[in-house]
């Protein structure tokens, strides 16, 4: 069976209690995300920045882009479900985003600057809660309510996810 393009690392799943350590873990993996997806396209050129990433998929640029905008909203979920009672958070439609002309267009390195100032700023704001902190959560309104301590999970596993759409398009065209 072949690799399945869009999930390079398999989709997110995490069962049980979360526990402190797992927490710390994925901090500092989250502290790390700007500076993989950094590595993962440096010295890419233009052209190559402009490859889908699969048959269909968002371009790299896109890709990075993406990111910056999904972890933005992220930040702002996580706020909310901080400081309000189980807030019922906006889906956004993340492929028009995708689309629009900053998305197609704008150089990588002010996505990846956002990420780099972003990620500092909800790292050290996360590095302060306690386990009541972790437990409060915000309301999706297809998946239901999700603690800060399951988000930063799957927000670490999103940045992996499209850190390896990009790095494994590197290795399959053979890009140094």
């Amino acid at each position: 069976m072949g690799e399945d393009l869009r999930y390079p690392i398999g989709t997110f799943t995490y069962e049980g209690e979360i526990s402190p350590e797992q927490i710390r873990d994925w901090l500092e993996e989250l502290a790390a995300a700007p500076s993989r997806l950094r590595r993962a396209v440096a010295g890419l050129t233009e052209e190559q920045l402009d490859t889908p990433y699969r048959p269909g998929g968002w371009t790299v640029r896109q890709v990075i882009h993406h990111v910056a905008d999904s972890h933005m909203n992220s930040y702002v979920r996580f706020k909310l479900g901080a400081t309000e009672n189980e807030p019922v958070i906006k889906p956004y439609e993340e492929q028009l985003w995708a689309e629009l002309e900053d998305g197609k267009t704008a150089p990588p390195e002010i996505s990846l600057a956002l990420l780099d100032a972003l990620h500092d700023r909800w790292v050290r704001w996360l590095r302060t809660l306690d386990e009541a902190g972790w437990a409060r959560a915000f309301l999706h309104p297809a998946n239901g309510p999700t603690t800060l301590a399951r988000g930063l999970g799957l927000y670490v596993w999103h940045g992996k996810h499209h850190t390896a759409h990009i790095t494994s398009l590197r290795e399959r065209m053979s890009w140094q």
